[in-house]
Formats: C-alpha cells, structure tokens, sequence
C-alpha cells in the first residue's frame, strides 16, 4: 500500500469535524428513536459524501477505495448506523466503477445517476437464501421488450426511506444457461412495498426493512446481467462481493476505533476504592486494554492492505474469496472482542441503557448477519484450503 493511496485531506475536507460532530450527536437520539437519520443524510448528500467514490470526470470527487474505505472506518467511529445505512450506497457505487472499468458500460447508469444525486440501495439478501448472489427465490419473468418482472421478498433493504435506485436480482422462470437476472428498479416504478418491520437490537437508524416485490417492472435498460446459477467466475460476483465485504468491514473496523477510545477514556476516568489510582494504572485493565488494541491492530493492516489490492487489480485468483469473507469474519469479530473489553473496564454505567458503549454492542452484534455469516465464511474457506463436497 503506497503512503498516498489514502487521500486524507480530501476526507477531511468532506468529513469535517464540525460535522462529524453533528453526526454523532443525533446518533442516540436516533437508536432511542428507532428512526432513520435522515438529518445525517442530508448532511452527507450536500458534502458531496454520496458521489465521493464517482469519477471526477463524471462530476464525483474520483475517491479510490482505499479513501472510501477510510471514510468510511471514520464515519462509522462518530456514528455506526449512519455508516452502515450509507455504506449500501457506496458498495453500489463501488461495484459499478469496477464493472465500467473492465468495460462494461450497462453499469455506467449507476456512476452517472449517482453524480446528480439518486441514491442506490442494495436489495440482494433474500429469508432463507444462504446461496447470496448464486441462487435466488424471486422469481423474475422476462418481458418481450426486454423488461423484466420480479416478485419476491427482500430483506435489510437499507435506506428504504430514501432510496431512488433499488439493485435487485432474480431467478428467471423460464429457466436458461444465465437465469440469474440483476437490474435497478427506479423508485416510482411501482410493483414494491415495505414491509414496516424494522425494530431491532441495534443500527437502528439504517431502517434496513423488508422489501415486498409484486410484478416490479425494471426496464430493458435497467437490466444490467444475466449469470448462471452457482458459483462462477463473472467480474460482477467478484465486483459485489469485493465492495461489500470490504466496506462492511470499514464500519465495523471505525466501530471498534470508538469502542477502544472509550475503553481507554473510562479506564483513566475510573479510580479504584481500594488504591486510589485510576484504571489506566491497573495492570489487568492495561492488559486487556493491550489485547483489545492488538486485535484492532492486526485488523488494520488487514484491511487497509485487502483494500489496497481490490483497488490495484491483484490477482489472487481462486483466493480472493477466501481472503475476503475472512476480512469480514474479522472485522465483525473484533468490533465484538473490543467492546466487550471496553464494557468490562467501563464497569456497570456501561452496561447502562443511556451508555453510548451499550449502544455501540449493540450495534456490533449486527455483524452477526451480514454476508458471508460465519459459517457461510467457513464453507468458503474450507472448499479452498480441502476442496469442495459434492
């Protein structure tokens, strides 16, 4: 990874203090809520956050993803919701400029469209579906002008209040060798509703509801790939899950930045009765502290590098996926290892409802679900390291 790959003064010159700051101090109002952080958005639209990743010739700010990653891991340390709900946009974005770099210009509607502010969500996961992006219970029926109908159940539809470009895909029923059908369902196409069923544990404020699709019809131009059912070698399954994986493990890696910073802060803030001294002085607390700080560490150069390599086009071949899904497990990992560590040396006020370390493990333990879940991950892996079961 090159000193200059992480343009930091471009991320601060978005990601102000001022309104990093403003972030963070809707955060809980907005868990307490359960309500979308709408103001955030709003924010981060008119900072030009939105289309931070599209080229500058096509009227974005040309951010790499290594920047993106960045912003990212930093957003999320101000407020983990806010990052997670806008990060579905950005894998969109992200995805899209590497399909147009290898040519395929079908996905130039989405670096276009993002530039003069539709917002992309991600409507891929599916209840039951632990096939992700290789198989699909939407059905999708093919019009004679090259349309295409989809009806099926989406879930954690992020930024379904705002959303203006819905990515989705479907199972063709007529079959075929490439039944697998992507395409982006404007807003007011119709043939959609949410489901309303968003009240959860934690990143509340994404409002990631479930998505109803009944006939939705996504014009030919708006159908973008056709792809055989299993795994395979096409540049949109490694595009997808490249920004996704990577850009859920920023937030989740920001979300463990804030945690130990917090871990740190009560550990100097809280004496002991018994000593007089405060807990930065306790060695048992300085270990744990130490471990929580070394895990952080090695996710760092884990990310930061992975990153680096999607951004330079390496070539792991077969090992990209492996390398990937890992990222992510640890990611997920972490951010829980390191808020448990922070909890325990915070004492009980931590464990309060009004804590903001109570909010972020709640908030973390989201990683649970996100693709590839952990045992998914080590399907992955295992296939690549002793071969796949037939």
């Amino acid at each position: 990874m090159t000193p200059d790959s992480i343009d930091r003064p471009a991320i601060d010159a978005v990601l102000t203090q001022d309104l990093l700051t403003r972030i963070r101090g809707r955060a809980a109002g907005y868990d307490e809520a359960n309500a979308f952080c709408h103001e955030d958005l709003a924010d981060l639209v008119d900072a030009g956050y939105l289309r931070a990743h599209v080229p500058e010739e096509r009227g974005g700010l040309g951010w790499n993803l290594p920047t993106l990653s960045a912003a990212q891991r930093l957003l999320a340390a101000y407020a983990p919701a806010t990052a997670l709900a806008v990060n579905m946009h950005q894998v969109w974005v992200a995805a899209a400029g590497q399909m147009v770099a290898r040519g395929h210009h079908e996905f130039d509607q989405v670096l276009d469209e993002t530039a003069v502010g539709e917002i992309f969500a991600f409507g891929i996961s599916e209840p039951g579906n632990d096939a992700v992006l290789f198989d699909s219970t939407t059905e999708a029926r093919a019009d004679g002008d090259g349309a295409v109908r989809f009806t099926g159940t989406k879930v954690f539809t992020t930024l379904t209040p705002v959303w203006t470009r819905l990515g989705i895909f479907g199972k063709d029923v007529a079959g075929g060798d490439a039944p697998l059908i992507f395409g982006f369902l404007p807003r007011d196409a119709g043939g959609w509703s949410t489901l309303g069923d968003w009240d959860v544990l934690g990143m509340r404020a994404t409002h990631s509801y479930a998505t109803r699709l009944d006939d939705a019809r996504i014009p030919a131009g708006r159908i973008v790939r056709r792809l055989p059912t299993g795994p395979n070698p096409d540049p949109l399954v490694f595009s997808i899950f490249s920004a996704f994986l990577s850009l859920i493990a920023s937030v989740y890696t920001g979300l463990g930045d804030r945690a130990l910073q917090l871990g740190a802060e009560e550990a100097a803030r809280r004496a002991a009765l018994t000593t007089g001294e405060t807990f930065d002085r306790d060695p048992d607390v300085r270990y744990r502290l130490a471990e929580a700080k070394m895990d952080q560490l090695s996710l760092d150069s884990q990310l930061r590098g992975l990153v680096a390599e999607i951004e330079s086009g390496a070539d792991h071949g077969p090992e990209w996926f492996p390398r990937l899904v890992t990222l992510r497990t640890q990611a997920t990992r972490t951010a829980r290892r390191v808020l448990e560590a922070a909890l325990h040396v915070a004492g009980a006020a931590g464990y309060g409802r009004g804590s903001e370390l109570s909010r972020l493990h709640r908030d973390a333990l989201a990683g649970l679900h996100h693709p590839s879940k952990d045992e998914s991950a080590h399907r992955t892996v295992a296939d690549a390291l002793l071969g796949r079961l037939t």
